[in-house]
């Protein structure tokens, strides 16, 4: 069950039917799926699964800070589940002209934007 959105997730997902709109994407859903990452109660739920025009899934995961933590089950997610795109998405701060700054996580990809 999907929890309540922040103020940041909030306006990824405004960012994301934006895309959905334009036809840039084909569907999003906040929170629809739990990722099992190892066996003793491990997991990582990330805060959007998007789907792109071609059918292709993503995952998005949307943070006002990047904490180690955080960044170790991504990179573990992105091992374990070669099949996805995982993206790490930043709000940019206005003065440096506002939107977002996406990072991608995936098999022999890892990049910052």
């Amino acid at each position: 069950m999907a929890g309540t959105m922040n103020g940041l997730e909030s306006s990824w997902a405004d960012e994301l039917e934006r895309q959905r709109l334009a036809g840039e994407i084909a569907w999003w859903s906040y929170e629809p799926v739990t990722l099992k990452l190892a066996e003793q109660r491990c997991t990582y739920k990330p805060d959007f699964m998007v789907m792109d025009c071609e059918g292709l899934i993503e995952f998005h995961e949307t943070k006002g800070y990047f904490e180690d933590k955080a960044k170790v089950k991504m990179k573990v997610a992105s091992d374990k589940f070669p099949m996805f795109v995982f993206r790490l998405i930043f709000r940019r701060a206005k003065k440096d002209g506002g939107g977002f700054n996406v990072s991608v996580f995936g098999p022999e990809v890892e990049s910052g934007g």
